[in-house]
């Protein structure tokens, strides 16, 4: 199966880090994010990727065209006209980097990759969280609902209890109550890409509302691990748990040579 990742975006709120890379190769533990993403899906056995690029995409290129040399022996026969042969130890993955603009939003980012998108069903996310979400069983969840599109949330407790009152009157507490966010993990089928009308669209606000209204988005709820990186405390607090042994999304072996 095919995942779109959209690694397109400025990242301007941990901007010490993405004034000269984009967000999704701001690294963690010495690789970047989008790397970590794409071993959790492979962990999974989902290895074509398409990527939707745009600010600083270039910075992508070159790392998985330099990703394909480190991770291989090299054999130069410098006798007979530098002839070369290599053998790779690295990821058996299928990366289709395509540009999709600068300005263009999550919606027209999607819709651009359409003819790369070979599967019925699809996964996208954005380039910049990381979880221990089973991604077959969201698949699975998926087709059985039998919509077009699900949206994985999760669980962001309130710093602070919520009181709902009438006038003067206390009509219930709760306790940190617990709120279902938006992951930015979807499971979509070929339907969707009708939902967007061009790259202006956003996703979040015209693409999901509407399947909303007609009854096309299920909700996937996942009770693990989740945790975006949009301002630096958060680049922080994944590092330290990947340095902790605490990274809770790695599921894969480092079983390179």
């Amino acid at each position: 199966m095919t995942a779109v990742i959209l690694a397109g975006g400025l990242g301007t709120r941990i901007s010490e880090e993405t004034a000269v890379k984009p967000k999704p190769m701001v690294e963690i533990g010495g690789n970047p994010i989008i790397w970590h993403i794409m071993k959790s899906f492979s962990y999974y056995g989902i290895n074509h990727f398409v990527i939707c690029l745009g600010y600083k995409g270039e910075v992508i290129k070159e790392y998985f065209l330099n990703y394909y040399y480190k991770h291989s022996d090299l054999h130069v026969d410098m006798k007979n006209e530098g002839n070369q042969s290599i053998t790779y130890y690295g990821e058996p993955w299928q990366i289709d980097l395509i540009e999709t603009g600068s300005h263009s939003q999550t919606g027209g980012r999607l819709k651009m990759v359409q003819k790369y998108v070979k599967d019925q069903d699809f996964y996208a996310c954005y380039g910049d969280g990381l979880s221990d979400v089973d991604f077959v069983e969201l698949m699975q969840f998926h087709k059985k609902e039998g919509r077009i599109g699900t949206m994985t949330v999760v669980e962001k407790p309130d710093r602070f209890g919520k009181v709902h009152f009438k006038e003067t009157k206390v009509i219930k507490f709760e306790e940190k109550p617990e709120n279902w966010i938006n992951a930015g993990i979807y499971a979509f089928n070929q339907k969707i890409f009708s939902y967007i009308s061009g790259p202006e669209t956003v996703m979040e606000k015209e693409t999901l509302p509407r399947l909303t209204n007609e009854g096309q988005l299920s909700i996937y709820h996942h009770k693990g691990f989740w945790q975006c990186m949009d301002t630096l405390h958060e680049k922080r607090l994944l590092e330290k748990l990947w340095n902790e042994n605490e990274a809770h999304w790695k599921k894969w072996k480092d079983d390179f040579k």
